[in-house]
């Protein structure tokens, strides 16, 4: 079973392949998982409407659902490592099925608050903090920034489909009808799991210690400390535009042309442009993420990390600075999208470069934690600012502050294996 201690280590061949049948099925299980996860904006408005819920209601959900995916990612990662990897991803995948039916027949704000803790242990159980480890130790280490960012943006494609889908069953089936389907699919993932077999790749020194102090070391060392801040303010930023951008652009934005190319290919309403704005991001996402793993092998990852962190700072001052309309929602989609995830294969490739790949998908959970604090803020920040203003211009500005602010964090970081230093 993998991640089992029984485990023998082993060495990857010098020349092992890239794309493996364990990239394979973790692409396949993250897109999935993701898909859904990037659904839920679609449902801010459908939900409030049927039930004259305000904003926040709804938004809390979501920020709960966030807040419960960082604190079982860590939770998730060790359960992987200690008793492996594809029981992990066994529980993560019913609970997941199991949150998303009870989010159908949840017919109270508290209701909805509630289930959204199972669907985000759900989400933990299928997305990085497990799947990233299993890509991350069979992975060569000269293939292991690429395949980090390969399986990165398979998330991506499921983001691509995800909220359009969503826009599209809604059409024809009732909300709760969705989230049913949504449960079946999410159960597919099952399927991956007889080629989830990875070996235990780490060093003699890894294999020695123990986690407790493989975490205490790594708790001690500043750099862990920066590497946990800087991640905030990315949970932030990403959880309040995929939360709150569709309803977002279907109130604010200028009506669509009826001339114009996006009439052309349907999207003649506001609300159908929101959900073309999440698919838009999640395409340019794949090739962010890509291009993120392909420079991290060859740069220092802590810079790229400044100047992802820099350029979304700058492209979300700008769009809220300039007057709302599908183009410019299109472009800021874009270039929002290509920065997106890309601060995943990097902030992971860091912790199992300093720290190792032994306890990689606990230490990078614990590290995803202040990635869903800051998921659960910017939600939840942007549902009742909504509710008290009227619009999300305040959430907004405060998610340029904290991206400055993730920036400017990671240039001390040392970014140098723990075991160099000790030596």
């Amino acid at each position: 079973m993998s991640g089992s201690p029984a485990q023998s280590p082993a060495q990857p061949p010098a020349a092992s392949p890239l794309i493996t049948p364990i990239l394979i099925a973790g692409c396949a299980v993250l897109m999935i998982s993701f898909a859904i996860r990037a659904s839920f904006g679609v449902f801010q408005i459908p939900v409030a409407a049927e039930f004259g819920w305000a904003r926040a209601e709804f938004s809390l959900a979501i920020a709960i659902q966030n807040l419960a995916w960082g604190i079982g990612q860590p939770l998730f990662g060790a359960l992987a490592e200690k008793f492996g990897d594809r029981k992990a991803i066994i529980i993560g995948a019913l609970m997941y099925s199991a949150g998303l039916v009870l989010t159908a027949w949840s017919v109270t704000p508290g209701q909805q608050q509630t289930v959204a803790i199972m669907v985000g242990f759900g989400i933990a159980g299928t997305g990085f903090g497990v799947v990233l480890a299993i890509v991350g130790r069979a992975a060569s280490p000269e293939n292991r920034s690429m395949a980090l960012g390969i399986a990165t943006a398979a998330g991506s494609a499921g983001q691509v489909i995800g909220a359009p889908t969503a826009e599209f069953l809604l059409q024809s089936y009732h909300w709760q009808t969705v989230f049913v389907i949504f449960a079946a699919i999410i159960l597919t993932t099952l399927f991956a799991l007889p080629f989830l077999r990875s070996p235990r790749l780490a060093t003699r020194q890894e294999l020695e210690e123990s986690m407790g102090t493989v975490l205490i070391r790594a708790f001690k060392d500043p750099s862990y400390t920066l590497i946990f801040l800087g991640f905030f303010s990315c949970g932030y930023q990403l959880a309040f535009i995929t939360a709150h951008f569709p309803a977002f652009v279907t109130e604010l934005c200028s009506p669509i042309d009826a001339g114009s190319m996006l009439a052309g290919i349907g999207i003649t309403s506001t609300s159908s442009l929101g959900a073309l704005s999440i698919a838009v991001i999640g395409l340019f996402n794949i090739m962010g993420t890509l291009t993120a793993g392909y420079l991290g092998k060859r740069y220092t990852k802590k810079y790229l990390l400044f100047g992802i962190y820099t350029g979304r700072t700058i492209a979300a001052a700008v769009f809220i600075l300039m007057p709302i309309s599908p183009m410019s929602v299109l472009i800021f989609s874009a270039v929002m999208g290509s920065l997106w995830l890309a601060t995943v294969p990097l902030t992971s490739g860091l912790v199992a470069h300093i720290y190792g790949i032994r306890y990689m998908g606990t230490l990078y959970g614990v590290v995803f934690l202040s990635h869903q604090i800051g998921g659960f803020l910017g939600v939840w920040l942007g549902g009742r600012m909504y509710d008290l203003n009227g619009d999300y211009t305040l959430v907004w500005w405060i998610g340029v502050g904290v991206g400055a602010f993730s920036a400017l964090v990671h240039l001390p970081i040392r970014e140098r294996s723990m075991q160099v230093q000790a030596a």
